[in-house]
């Protein structure tokens, strides 16, 4: 199984468009140590030459113009890009999906509640269904992915029920009912299989409970929420009135946070994904990047690669 890392950040990038910060100043100089990053995603693929998107970022233009393996090999118009499957509905998991409406086939998978979130807005029929198949996921269940075709790719994934939150532009609609929604698919992680390799994607989760715990024990390599530091700081940077938690992500710091939880679980590779502008560890220098990884983590990269 050979892996990508199409983008590290979380919405909005690195640095992020309005963002004024120390670390996103540092970004825009050029300082080696403040390394932008696109909006997260990864490409997976069991052969190197067929490709799985995890999510469609917004910045899946730029990511596949930097990215050879992604580019059209074949004819005037084709793509490596066999499939596309969804973790959530949020505005940077769907937006890239835009940027593949030039008639080229393949596989949409998502949860039927994300399936609906694009049938409800009319934008997305610009991906055409006669050529893209829109297939489910659902949760629990093995699904070995194919291409638009019915080709295999040689890739399972099992999706999972990952508590979280509904997408940000759902919130008004469900009034109070935040997390629980998370319960019935808005949120996704993912268990992606080949070759006996495992790797459990899970970008997205306001905590990490014992069964999930469980789940991850053994993986070959875990790319895990990153999003904060710390649960108000985006509070304290006075950026933000929302805590982590509030908004579907767990902290890397602290008791609860993720170095914390996942201290005991045996992993062979840890990597934080999805990490905001405001996240101290997204500097290379930073007490916060030393202390990361001490306790054995990785920081995710815009062009990282993995091989399993």
């Amino acid at each position: 199984m050979q892996m990508r890392v199409l983008g590290a950040a979380a919405g909005g990038g690195f640095p992020q468009w309005n963002a004024n910060s120390e670390a996103c100043r540092r970004a825009r100089a050029g300082d080696p140590a403040a390394r932008p990053a696109t909006q997260a995603s990864v490409a997976v693929s069991a052969d190197g030459e067929c490709w799985v998107l995890v999510n469609a970022s917004p910045d899946l233009r730029q990511q596949i113009e930097v990215t050879p393996a992604l580019q059209p090999k074949t004819g005037l118009r084709s793509s490596p890009i066999a499939a596309v499957v969804l973790t959530n509905g949020d505005v940077d998991a769907i937006a890239g999906l835009l940027h593949l409406r030039e008639g080229t086939p393949f596989a949409l998978y998502a949860h039927a509640r994300v399936h609906r979130v694009l049938d409800r807005n009319p934008i997305f029929e610009v991906v055409d269904r006669t050529i893209v198949p829109r297939r489910e996921l659902v949760p629990e269940t093995a699904t070995t992915l194919e291409a638009a075709d019915g080709r295999p790719l040689g890739l399972t994934v099992l999706p999972f029920l990952a508590p979280g939150k509904l997408p940000l532009y759902l919130e008004r609609e469900a009034g109070s009912v935040l997390d629980t929604a998370a319960l019935e698919g808005d949120t996704l992680g993912l268990e992606i299989e080949a070759d006996g390799r495992r790797v459990v994607y899970l970008a997205n989760c306001a905590r990490l409970t014992e069964p999930l715990l469980g789940r991850i024990a053994g993986a070959d390599v875990l790319f895990l929420d990153g999003t904060l530091w710390c649960d108000d700081e985006m509070i304290l940077q006075g950026v933000g009135r929302k805590t982590g938690q509030r908004m579907g992500h767990i902290s890397m710091s602290g008791p609860e946070g993720a170095i914390a939880r996942l201290r005991p679980v045996p992993v062979d590779r840890r990597i934080f994904l999805h990490i905001n502008n405001t996240n101290p560890a997204l500097l290379a220098d930073s007490p916060e990047r030393m202390e990361l990884e001490r306790a054995g983590w990785e920081v995710a990269f815009d062009g990282m690669e993995l091989s399993l």
